[in-house]
């Protein structure tokens, strides 16, 4: 019962933070309410006992996206003006309905087939034994992360008045 509404607060807060979002004129703000939604997806999956993909979430898109926008955000001239108005506000209403209503059908037409019982045990740890062992994938991820290190001081360098 206490994971039900522990999940039913999660959804609404994130609803609410991809709402902020959208409708927040800040852009700095509307970065900060999409690192909280990104949060809450990730505590979401955590009810759901999926842990690996909680963990994908804070590290790829709390920890690298996040950051990156918040950065892109910071060397942006001007940005204390916020959001300018512009005339496809309603043509974005427009697409933004159309691929609601979209996704509503799909959600209520398709029957989701549910396990009948939990996993039960985590399965970030053999994963992650998989993935770091001798023969896994450590090479790859620290030369990803070296390569968004390059890219994040290259983006610093080429924006930096001189």
């Amino acid at each position: 019962m206490g994971l039900a509404i522990t999940f039913w607060i999660m959804a609404v807060v994130a609803v609410v933070a991809a709402l902020s979002v959208v409708f927040q004129r800040n852009v700095f703000r509307a970065a900060l309410a999409l690192i909280l939604c990104f949060i809450t997806v990730a505590g979401i999956y955590i009810t759901l006992s999926a842990d690996f993909l909680a963990a994908v979430q804070i590290l790829v898109y709390v920890g690298a996206i996040s950051v990156l926008i918040i950065l892109a955000i910071m060397m942006t001239k001007e940005v204390q003006k916020g959001n300018l108005a512009n005339k496809m506000e309603i043509p974005a209403a427009v697409v933004g309905t159309v691929l609601l209503i979209i996704l509503v059908f799909t959600v209520t037409a398709t029957s989701w087939n549910i396990a009948a019982e939990s996993p039960l045990s985590p399965t970030t740890a053999p994963l992650a034994t998989k993935l770091f062992s001798e023969n896994g994938f450590i090479l790859p991820v620290e030369i990803g992360a070296v390569l968004l290190l390059a890219a994040i001081i290259g983006a610093i360098v080429i924006t930096r008045e001189k």
